[in-house]
């Protein structure tokens, strides 16, 4: 009996977005259907290319597809290169893509495998929900096979591009508005949550004592990554997007809350905030698990206990 968790990754590779697929793919908990590539720390273009060649680099071998190269309904923003790069990625050199891009799009390949898989699935999305959003618009057939969707973005006390509103909802929080709307559970691992997750310099010296090929990979991401965030006066490099997965493989290690969360789509100083009812207002029933803690060395274990697996098949 296969008891693992079938997930369809959705992202816009990005340096935490890759060391949550490292992290998910050495996982003997999920199993990996599909990839999808969003818009978001760079175009879809980039986005798709990156995670073909993380996908080279763990012997990833699943269908990949390149969703729309903007939001649903708005002109795109992007991350300032001093975060992420010029290419999304930058940093160590990664292997070619090993597998090609499918001829439909991300939206389409979602739908193509929920429909394939005798289990409901759930969906890692730790970019803009673009793909997300367009999926559940044009197959509302399909929403009974998707189990949850995990994602990372939001914030509940406060944002990271405007003071309400953190990036990956910003960008296009008319796709997040159809998401929590949609009635799929949605586990989020928001700014609350993600900004307790921190990779230290001293963590990095330990992934570099690793010595297999993902983890040299890994450790000059990071350096790249907490870099910039070091220098704005991070004690480390915020795990974003791993939260999104360890959510579903180690939910022990976190504080969850549920709570009913709406989208402001329209807002003039509150566009793109995730608006939580934390205390049970409104009376509205609960459409998401908030993540709202960490235990930030017990995250971080693990994640170097997966980066070490790489060890055993290289």
């Amino acid at each position: 009996m296969n008891n693992r968790i079938p997930i369809i990754l959705d992202a816009d590779p990005g340096h935490d977005d890759a060391i949550a697929w490292v992290v998910a793919n050495a996982s003997d908990r999920l199993e990996i259907l599909a990839c999808t590539a969003v818009n978001g720390n760079c175009n879809a273009y980039k986005a798709a290319y990156n995670a073909q060649r993380v996908m080279a680099l763990i012997g990833l071998d699943v269908p990949v597809a390149r969703g729309r190269n903007c939001p649903l309904y708005r002109p795109s923003l992007s991350a300032p290169a001093n975060i992420h790069g010029e290419s999304g990625l930058d940093g160590p050199a990664l292997p070619e893509p090993e597998r090609e891009l499918e001829k439909i799009s991300a939206a389409e390949l979602m739908a193509r495998t929920l429909r394939n898989s005798r289990e409901k699935v759930t969906i890692v999305a730790t970019g803009p929900l673009t793909n997300v959003g367009e999926l559940l618009l044009g197959y509302p057939e399909l929403k009974e096979k998707i189990a949850r969707i995990s994602i990372m973005g939001g914030g509940i006390k406060y944002g990271n591009w405007t003071p309400a509103a953190e990036f990956n909802i910003l960008i296009d929080p008319e796709a997040a508005d159809i998401v929590f709307n949609s009635g799929i559970h949605v586990i989020m691992s928001g700014l609350d949550v993600t900004e307790q997750a921190l990779v230290t310099p001293e963590d990095v010296e330990e992934i570099k004592q690793i010595g297999n090929p993902v983890s040299d990979i890994v450790w000059q991401w990071l350096e790249f990554f907490y870099r910039f965030h070091l220098s704005i006066g991070y004690k480390g490099a915020p795990m974003h997007d791993l939260c999104a997965v360890m959510a579903l493989i180690h939910p022990e290690v976190f504080e969850m809350k549920d709570m009913h969360v709406e989208i402001e789509t329209e807002g003039m100083y509150t566009d793109g905030k995730t608006i939580g009812d934390i205390y049970g207002i409104t009376g509205k029933p609960a459409n998401a698990t908030c993540i709202m803690g960490v235990d930030r060395k017990k995250f971080i274990d693990l994640m170097i206990d997966y980066i070490r697996y790489y060890s055993e098949v290289h």
